[in-house]
Order: structure tokens, then C-alpha cells, then sequence
């Protein structure tokens, strides 16, 4: 009994002292994460949330993510995503604080993957390259997109071997269309 007794209050103290020891160390941490982390740039998170999110590559960047970074940095455009379009861009240089020139080259309209019916096969390439799985159909049967799901990212199209899926720009509505700029006059010389 004595021997048991001495052994309880053996692993008592051990207990004891591994809590002690766990809670100084989470003191200690709590305190350097506080006063020794880097400061994070929120904008990024926030550029990120704009982009579509379909990673597809276009800008350049591996994602949206490390598009958003680099945008934040100053090491891409705000324009850089094509799927996003211009009112994407417009809106990302809106929050990093740039002012955003849009010409005609640069206002062109957004576009989504479209299936001819006639040239569809139903071989299901198409959907499995599909990031957004905006593309519905079965094997042997026609395929069609929906719309609002695409990210116009193209891999469809290149994946399509009858070359059914065409990419054609979206209509604008209130939230996409643009006031164009008004053409400069040429001034003519007069003698």
C-alpha cells in the first residue's frame, strides 16, 4: 500500500509538471505569435474573393490566389484575368486604389464555352477537363454548358476533338456593360 501510494504521487508530480511545462510553453507562444508575426495584407484576400476562382491559368499565375498576391504586389495588372472580364479588373483596381484606362482592346466582352449540337459526340472529354463542371451531359450524348458556371478558361475547347465547343462572348448586362469612350477628334491644320 505504501508502495502504491508513493508511485500515485510519483505520476501525480510528472503530471503536474508536464501541465506546468505545456502551459508555459503556450504562454510563451501566444505571446511571440502576438508580437513577432508579419503583418498580413488583407487586400490580397480581398482580390481574391473578386476573381472568379476558377485557377485556370490564363494570367499567367498558378491561381487566383497567387494572381491576387501578385496583383497586390504590383506584379500584375488588374486586368490580368481574362474569365473576370473588364468589370472584374474595374473592380480590383477600385480596391487596390489604380485607376484602370479601359480602350477597345481592352473592353472586350467576356466569354463562355458554347457546344454545337450538331458536331457533339458525346466522348465526355470536355467535362472532364471542366474545372467549374459548367458542362452537362452524358457519354454518347449532347453536351451543353451552363453559362453562369463558366469561367471561360478554354480547356474544354481544346480538349474537344470534333471541335463542338466554340467560345463566344457573353451579352453585357447592367453589371458588365461599359459607357465606351468618346473618340478623339483629329484636329485639322489650317493655312
Amino acid at each position: 500500500m505504501i508502495l502504491d501510494t508513493h508511485l500515485m504521487t510519483q505520476a501525480a508530480q510528472a503530471v503536474g509538471a508536464i501541465g506546468l511545462l505545456g502551459t508555459g510553453l503556450g504562454v510563451v507562444l501566444g505571446v511571440a505569435a502576438r508580437y513577432l508575426s508579419a503583418p498580413v495584407d488583407d487586400r490580397a484576400e480581398a482580390v481574391a474573393a473578386l476573381l472568379p476562382g476558377s485557377n485556370c491559368a490564363q494570367c499567367g499565375f498558378a491561381g487566383c490566389k497567387q494572381a491576387a498576391a501578385a496583383i497586390v504586389d504590383g506584379r500584375a495588372a488588374p486586368n490580368c484575368c481574362p474569365p473576370g472580364g473588364v468589370s472584374t479588373a474595374q473592380r480590383v483596381a477600385e480596391l487596390i486604389g489604380v485607376r484602370l484606362a479601359v480602350d477597345g482592346s481592352d473592353a472586350a466582352l467576356p466569354t463562355v464555352a458554347w457546344v454545337d449540337e450538331e458536331r457533339c459526340i458525346g466522348c465526355t472529354r470536355c467535362i472532364r477537363k471542366c474545372a467549374s463542371d459548367a458542362i452537362v451531359g452524358a457519354v454518347k450524348q449532347m453536351h451543353t454548358v451552363l453559362p453562369e458556371a463558366c469561367y471561360a478558361c478554354g480547356l474544354c475547347e481544346a480538349e474537344c476533338p470534333t471541335k463542338a465547343i466554340v467560345m463566344k462572348p457573353v451579352l453585357p448586362t447592367l453589371a458588365t456593360w461599359h459607357w465606351p469612350k468618346p473618340a478623339t477628334p483629329h484636329r485639322m491644320a489650317v493655312n
